[in-house]
């Protein structure tokens, strides 16, 4: 069966969706899978030994040239992860005769089985919603999969590169402060660096640090990399952009001891290829971890809720520094 896949937003919410192709391939090796996804996620996609054939939509062409690629595909069914009326349609235009989707928005009425999840409610996390969904094709499928999802055979030939480069001898522990992706709360850059700097020198302990501290950052994130850089000039610290692309950073990533970030794209990205995190939400149910939980092992995954209380986040603060200063 060819089975199509749309997830046409964001890294996190494309990883979200991962698990439902594996799902989906393990079920029945011949089922042949093919993902429309975002340009962002092209080479990700294409990384996934479960999916088959990878279709891209950069959200600019016309619904019609859209259709005409999902009709190449010779679909015989798909599963709108998450919908919107452009794709919608497009699938509509391409005769894909069995389409599946979340019954929300204007969107639903292009699709010839919607279903009721209410994902607002957060009765289950945002994969776990997609693999529900997938269970509509195959009621008597396995949704379990292996832990991590995504492994490289060269990804540990690629981190002793990187420690060369770098003088490293330890273990990393990564800070990835960047602000983006739909996440809701995040340290400032400036908390940031007290968390570095708390991570070097611990205060009122004789703990010495095993590992050694990376700063990471995004392609056009060169303004914080500069800022990061200047602020902790004199620190034992490694300061690194990916501009070798996503899976490159995967790979670099998968070998770290700890990812420290907010909860966007490189959280789940880290989660997705077994590498411990540790990870801000925003305190709202919308936005937590209950909803937003990483598609590995949950003793990988260490959760903080930053409140919006001032006194209570600046707690959450001095607990978090505490954290890893301990590790």
């Amino acid at each position: 069966m060819n089975i199509l896949v749309v997830r046409t937003d964001k890294l996190g919410d494309f990883i979200t969706a991962l698990p439902t192709c594996k799902v989906l391939k393990q079920y029945d090796p011949r089922n042949h899978i093919i993902v429309c996804v975002a340009p962002l996620n092209e080479s990700l996609a294409r990384a996934c030994d479960f999916i088959d054939e990878v279709i891209v939509d950069d959200g600019k062409s016309s619904v019609w040239e859209l259709a005409q690629k999902l009709r190449k595909a010779k679909a015989d069914v798909s599963l709108t992860l998450f919908s919107n009326t452009r794709v919608a349609i497009a699938q509509f235009l391409a005769g894909i005769s069995k389409r599946i989707a979340p019954a929300t928005k204007i969107a639903q009425i292009f699709y010839t089985k919607r279903v009721k999840q209410r994902r607002s409610e957060v009765k289950m996390t945002e994969f776990e919603y997609n693999l529900e969904l997938a269970k509509v094709l195959f009621p008597k499928m396995d949704l379990h999969f292996e832990k991590p999802l995504l492994k490289f055979d060269d990804a540990q030939e690629m981190y002793e590169s990187f420690c060369k480069e770098n003088s490293i001898k330890k273990e990393v522990i990564a800070f990835h402060p960047g602000f983006g992706g739909s996440s809701d709360a995040n340290w400032s850059i400036d908390e940031y660096i007290e968390l570095v700097k708390n991570a070097l020198h611990p205060k009122g302990t004789s703990h010495v640090n095993s590992y050694q501290v990376v700063m990471t950052f995004g392609p056009d994130e060169q303004t914080l990399y500069e800022y990061c850089k200047n602020a902790l000039q004199n620190a034992d610290v490694v300061f690194y952009i990916s501009k070798d692309g996503l899976v490159n950073f995967a790979k670099l990533i998968s070998n770290f001891k700890l990812f420290i970030s907010t909860s966007t794209g490189t959280y789940h990205l880290a989660a997705l290829v077994g590498t411990p995190t540790m990870t801000f939400f925003g305190d709202s149910l919308f936005a937590s971890g209950k909803r937003w939980k990483s598609i590995s092992d949950e003793s990988m995954q260490k959760h903080y809720m930053i409140p919006h209380d001032e006194r209570k986040r600046s707690e959450m603060f001095e607990e978090v520094a505490k954290t890893i200063q301990l590790l």
